[in-house]
């Protein structure tokens, strides 16, 4: 305590039983313990509401830094504030808010989102469904970005109803499933 320090570092993700969050996580924690550090994890569970009391929770337990994938549903950086009062470490990754003084770790969404659907148009196919999460979050908004620029570059018109925006677990999956089986031309 005379250090002011806990050597603990707070992880708020969006969901944990996300094969690519537990990846994630598991890189974190490797790097972190052997750096002396252990991690404190929550899961806002794509709420904001719940992303608040988790980043109070996180204040209060006074982590010396913070790492943060928002909630689908994230539109302000208000609970945050306090984190960069304190100057505690604030970093953004994967889904991001844009804040000059926070840096953020992301890969090129717009780059993967065109591979894939470029992928797909090498293959021979012209008829593609872009299934994506919230396009207010910088990941889905940019991979539909990519999509929509190999359908260009490859002169395939954009369908407006190709595109289905929806909350990417399970009941979402089952239903567009369903949707999909009674398309009469189906992707």
């Amino acid at each position: 305590l005379r250090k002011q320090s806990t050597s603990t570092i707070g992880v708020i993700v969006p969901r944990l039983n996300s094969y690519i969050m537990s990846t994630v996580l598991a890189g974190m924690e490797k790097v972190a313990n052997e750096e002396g550090f252990n991690l404190i994890i929550s899961q806002s569970l794509e709420s904001q509401k719940k992303e608040i009391a988790n980043a109070q929770t996180m204040f209060n337990s006074r982590v010396d830094g913070l790492l943060v994938s928002v909630a689908f549903d994230t539109d302000s950086f208000e609970h945050f504030q306090p984190f960069l009062k304190k100057k505690i470490p604030l970093i953004f990754f994967d889904r991001i808010l844009e804040n000059n003084n926070c840096p953020s770790i992301v890969i090129d969404n717009t780059k993967a989102g065109y591979e894939a659907t470029n992928h797909l148009i090498q293959q021979g196919r012209s008829n593609i469904l872009h299934i994506t999460g919230n396009l207010q979050r910088n990941v889905y908004a940019d991979r539909l970005k990519g999509y929509q620029q190999a359908l260009l570059e490859n002169e395939i018109p954009f369908q407006k109803d190709f595109l289905w925006e929806t909350a990417l677990n399970l009941e979402a999956g089952k239903e567009v499933a369903q949707r999909i089986k009674a398309m009469p031309n189906r992707p």
